[in-house]
């Protein structure tokens, strides 16, 4: 059993656990490490969390030493941000770093373009987050070899001889495939390539690529690590140290700081990440199960269902499966009268928030999915009641 179960009282199987191989015993539990994570020694007298420093110089006599001189370099509510993150990433390891960015693309872009060079090659999934389409146009302006494969079936194997840097999106999104990172880590490795991970779906209490093998843990702050549909946030973390200082040049270049009101903000919410996790998950499970009884559904993917394809190396990675569930509905115009039928679930991009949201995701262009194709992100509301708006928006689009 992993230190959430333990604690929190949850299962494997079609539960919101997951068995003992996914997880690293630590002394202490998810929830209680979220609401600790990265404050600072006690104060008597200061608040637990400071509130956020606004400051783009700071009082620096002499030789510029020390760890704040400018606003673009650091600012103490990201440092206690980016504890917070590591402490989450790599419990009870020392040898993290964690960056924190404005948005989730400038994360991704920082380690994309920190670490690759002109002749390089990149592999990069084919069914991924679709701004991925941007960065790969930006990469091949630059001189850098593409490469792409799906994420199901650990198919980036075929195509990693020579590449610089292997990209893993797992669970994919929009369409909740799942790879096996500590194979394909393995596998590049042993030809000599960086391996990054976009934890975004997953968050660090669903999965730790960085125990997975791999040498970045990417995501987007924006979705469910900080989950109120509020703030725009990214993050890097890594171990490697020349690779880490590479990143944080990168950021320190292109400026693509978060203000410290957002960073304070998302360390705010950190503390209630445990909680909306278990919540969200755990409702998501039970909306998988009852969409699957629905015949005018196919296509139906959630990790957490014992059917579906992603479900054994899911279970063994991940410690929980997640708050998106996917599904098609025969055609475009249904599934738009379905969306304006729900009056729980807002018709909105993005997703992890507390919430419910979803969105016919064809109508963007740039994911491979049918023109009836739906993601659902399930928020913290009553399980029967998200439930029960579901099932009467589905019978109510159906004229």
């Amino acid at each position: 059993m992993n230190d959430s179960a333990a604690h929190d009282g949850t299962t494997d199987g079609e539960g919101t656990g997951a068995p003992a191989a996914a997880g690293r015993a630590t002394d202490i539990g998810d929830g209680t490490r979220v609401v600790r994570a990265g404050l600072p020694e006690p104060v008597k007298y200061e608040p637990t969390l400071p509130g956020p420093v606004f400051a783009a110089h700071f009082h620096l006599p002499g030789d510029p030493t020390g760890p704040y001189t400018y606003g673009r370099d650091d600012n103490p509510t990201w440092t206690h941000l980016e504890r917070a993150i590591g402490e989450l990433e790599a419990p009870g390891r020392t040898d993290t770093e964690t960056l924190v960015f404005a948005s989730g693309m400038a994360a991704i872009s920082s380690v994309l373009f920190s670490q690759l060079r002109a002749g390089d090659a990149v592999v990069l999934p084919s069914d991924g987050y679709q701004a991925l389409s941007l960065a790969r146009a930006q990469l091949e302006a630059f001189g850098i070899e593409v490469r792409t494969a799906p994420t199901g079936g650990d198919a980036q194997l075929e195509v990693l001889d020579g590449a610089k840097l292997l990209w893993i999106e797992t669970p994919s999104n929009p369409g909740l495939d799942v790879c096996n990172v500590r194979r394909l880590a393995e596998a590049a490795h042993a030809r000599g390539a960086l391996v990054a991970v976009d934890n975004t779906l997953a968050t660090p209490l669903g999965q730790r690529p960085l125990d997975l093998g791999a040498d970045f843990s990417v995501a987007s702050g924006t979705k469910q690590l900080t989950g109120h549909g509020d703030i725009l946030l990214g993050y890097v973390a890594g171990r490697d140290a020349t690779a880490m200082a590479a990143v944080r040049r990168w950021r320190k270049i292109v400026g693509a700081i978060p203000g410290p009101m957002e960073a304070w903000l998302a360390h705010r919410s950190l503390a209630t990440l445990q909680l909306r996790v278990e919540r969200q998950n755990a409702t998501a499970l039970e909306v998988a199960r009852a969409l699957r009884e629905r015949p005018e559904i196919s296509g139906l993917r959630y990790p957490g269902l014992p059917d579906d394809p992603s479900y054994k190396i899911a279970s063994e990675q991940m410690l929980r499966h997640g708050c998106v569930v996917s599904f098609t509905l025969p055609t475009r115009a249904r599934a738009d009268r379905f969306l304006e039928a729900l009056r729980l679930v807002d018709d909105a991009t993005s997703f992890g928030g507390v919430r419910s949201t979803a969105e016919r995701r064809g109508r963007w262009g740039g994911d491979a999915v049918p023109d009836g194709f739906v993601r659902l992100s399930v928020g913290a509301e009553d399980p029967e009641d998200l439930v029960a708006d579901l099932v009467r928006a589905l019978e109510e689009s159906a004229g």
